[in-house]
């Protein structure tokens, strides 16, 4: 059917949206310390403005999706993403860009869930892996233009008119979306499929949180994603241009490959998944054990990495700690009934982007306690804030092991 495909492709421009907001950050943040006289602790704060409330709007992205409907959902909600984009990119101080980040969180925060929700109504269940697997390619398009894309563009425009142009994209992509994004194959433009009670919401909720085997993949969540959003969301490019005194446009390069690894590792994980391992268990485990590896040597060798190593381990954390998510998401999808997918996706979602916020401002803290030389911070707050990630990968790795195999239950 080619209205799936319509749909599909609108989605993963929003989904695309989405993750811009969620790493522009990083690569402007030296300027925005600059601009508004902050340093690591409140630039923490202001990255992680858009992980609080996104990590928080999670329960209600899911309880909205099965009972408003994703379409409702998203085009709302986006209204507020773009009036938060428009208030930072007119910022003058920190708390307007506080108030505009923290806006952008609450908005972007219901595309991802409701997204999941459409796909396991317009696609089969032997393809939801795979087109879960290209949604998270298309956050990585989004991650690569947060990259050099906007380095250019910043040193162009600045780093606020960026904003405001990012604003025009998102109120655009929310009139498509309004207009042709339809919930399911069996509900109209202008209605939604219908919903759960509220009773039965509350009784979804019990059931997903009562499930022992949601648990683990709470916790992978939680520490895989922590160093992504840490290190690729904010960190990682002020940690290249400090350490390394690389400049923002080539920094915005080696960063890149975080959205490269994303881009090519989430559609081949789909196809792993399905066809070469026939598992899902497997590969949340390796790629955690992978991250091991990374942080291993981002920690160890701290000032001492050659400028290609530098590539090699962004792309590396690109697909072990963000690409694999989507087999995450579909594991996830597995444990529970379709009726429920919408709650049980939200409620996941919840715990990356708590450990997003919570890490960002963990960093940054450590990054303060250390000090600067001049303008840059130390190498040394660096060490001890790549061991703090290290350990987020041996946690996450341990989680695997403890992970439910769904992939048995999905063919069935």
């Amino acid at each position: 059917m080619f209205k799936r495909w319509v749909i599909f492709a609108l989605l993963c421009f929003g989904y695309i949206l989405v993750y811009f907001h969620r790493l522009c950050a990083g690569i402007v943040a030296t300027d925005m310390m600059r601009d508004l006289a902050t340093g690591g602790v409140l630039t923490g704060l202001l990255g992680a403005a858009y992980f609080y409330p996104y990590a928080l709007m999670q329960l209600p992205a899911g309880l909205l999706s099965d009972s408003w409907g994703p379409r409702k959902t998203i085009t709302a909600f986006f209204l507020i993403a773009s009036a938060g984009s428009f208030i930072l990119g007119f910022s003058v101080n920190v708390a307007s860009a506080f108030t505009g980040r923290l806006l952008v969180g609450i908005g972007v925060a219901m595309l991802f869930v409701p997204t999941m929700k459409v796909l396991s109504k317009w696609f089969k269940k032997d393809e939801y892996s795979l087109m879960a697997g290209i949604l998270v390619a298309m956050g990585g398009v989004g991650s690569l233009i947060a990259t050099t894309p906007l380095a250019l563009l910043s040193d162009a425009l600045g780093w606020r008119f960026s904003f405001i142009i990012i604003g025009i994209l998102t109120l655009i992509i929310t009139v498509f979306i309004w207009f042709f994004v339809v919930d399911a194959p069996t509900s109209g433009r202008q209605n939604n499929a219908k919903g759960l009670s509220g009773k039965e919401l509350k009784t979804a909720i019990k059931n997903v949180l009562t499930t022992a085997y949601f648990w683990p993949l709470a916790v992978w969540f939680f520490f895989i994603c922590a160093i992504f959003f840490a290190f690729g969301g904010l960190w990682g490019a002020p940690y290249i241009m400090h350490v390394y005194n690389i400049p923002k446009t080539q920094a915005g390069n080696i960063v890149s490959m975080l959205a490269f690894g994303m881009i090519t590792g989430s559609p081949l994980f789909g196809f792993l998944s399905d066809k070469v391992f026939k598992s899902r268990k497997i590969l949340l485990f390796l790629c955690a054990l992978l991250a091991v590896f990374l942080t291993f040597f981002l920690w160890f060798f701290i000032d001492s990495l050659s400028v290609l190593f530098l590539y090699l381990i962004c792309f590396g954390l690109g697909i072990s700690t963000n690409a694999i998510v989507s087999i995450g998401f579909t594991s996830v999808k597995e444990l529970f009934d379709v009726k429920i997918a919408g709650t049980a996706i939200g409620l996941i979602n919840f715990f990356p982007f708590a450990a997003g916020a919570i890490f960002q401002q963990t960093l940054g803290a450590i990054l303060e306690f250390y000090g600067k030389e001049g303008d840059v911070f130390k190498p040394e707050g660096y060490r001890v804030s790549f061991i703090v990630l290290f350990f987020c990968a041996i946690i996450a790795l341990i989680a695997s092991f403890f992970t439910k195999e769904t992939f048995k239950k999905s063919e069935q």
